[in-house]
């Protein structure tokens, strides 16, 4: 039996991912590997390094730093979240990933992107959590229009949830058969068409395979949920979601807002605990 942790992404949604983790690793609870989507695995990552608390904390810290996220780092950069510091800046030097921890611990870490010449996802594990692995993360967390298209090799990739937003299948497929799915919204939740489809057909037309996964991303994410739900009912996923919609901005700045929706993960994983304990443990 293989044991995995999934996470959506959402932006700012995932403090409630980060609440989560957070205190599933204060509760001892171990994965034989993970996967995350855009800010599910710039989040999640902290799992394999064992840093519990690092992403409320440097969130909170830097919440109202241009640097972080803002329209002058898009219109400066071209990317909403400011990639040198995101991901070289804050990671290496102001609040420092655990490369050590995060090679030492055996569970495996993988994120999703989109290939962005033929819309296909990829699949990467990270190995040692440094400049390479951080350039996944990133490719993962680029949204279109709103962030750069990252270079990896000879391959330009963009977010992963435009190809694979819960990416529940590919790790049933590598073999982990005992899952907990993390996601950003409630129960109730179905992803509706996206009313800005016309504009990104004249923004992204030079991107024709990113196009046609977005104009499905609804319906192949509803279709995601729906086989969650399914599995979860009949007992053989766990599913954790937050009770009602989290209502957060996507460059969230209020650190008390930061910290009610990681408030509201944690919750969810104290009210829950025994049941995760017991799901992973039969």
């Amino acid at each position: 039996m293989k044991k995995g942790l999934v996470m959506e992404g959402g932006a700012m949604r995932c403090m409630f991912t980060a609440g989560v983790i957070d205190t599933l690793m204060k509760a001892g609870i171990d994965f034989d590997g993970a996967i995350g989507v855009s800010a599910g695995a710039a989040f999640g990552c902290n799992y394999k390094s064992k840093q519990i608390g690092r992403v409320l904390r440097y969130n909170v810290k830097y919440a109202s730093d241009p640097r972080l996220s803002s329209w002058q780092s898009w219109l400066k950069t071209g990317d909403l979240y400011g990639a040198d510091f995101c991901y070289r800046e804050l990671p290496v030097e102001l609040d420092v990933f655990d490369t050590a921890a995060f090679q030492k611990n055996t569970m495996d870490f993988w994120c999703v992107a989109t290939d962005i010449n033929n819309g296909e996802s990829v699949y990467h594990k990270l190995i040692l959590g440094k400049e390479a692995d951080l350039q996944w993360i990133r490719a993962s967390s680029s949204i279109p229009v709103f962030a750069r298209p990252v270079e990896i090799g000879s391959r330009k990739y963009w977010d992963g949830g435009i190809s694979d937003s819960i990416p529940i299948k590919f790790f049933e497929k590598i073999g982990y058969d005992k899952n907990v799915v993390i996601l950003t919204q409630p129960l109730s939740y179905r992803k509706e068409a996206s009313k800005l489809y016309p504009a990104l057909e004249l923004v992204l037309h030079q991107y024709p395979a990113v196009l046609k996964k977005l104009k499905t991303r609804a319906k192949d994410y509803n279709d995601a949920l729906n086989y969650i739900r399914k599995k979860e009912v009949q007992g053989k996923m766990l599913v954790i979601r937050p009770p009602y919609p989290l209502e957060i901005g996507t460059m969230e700045k209020d650190p008390q807002e930061l910290k009610r929706v990681y408030q509201i993960g944690v919750k969810e994983v104290k009210k829950n605990l025994q049941a995760i304990k017991t799901y992973l443990s039969e």
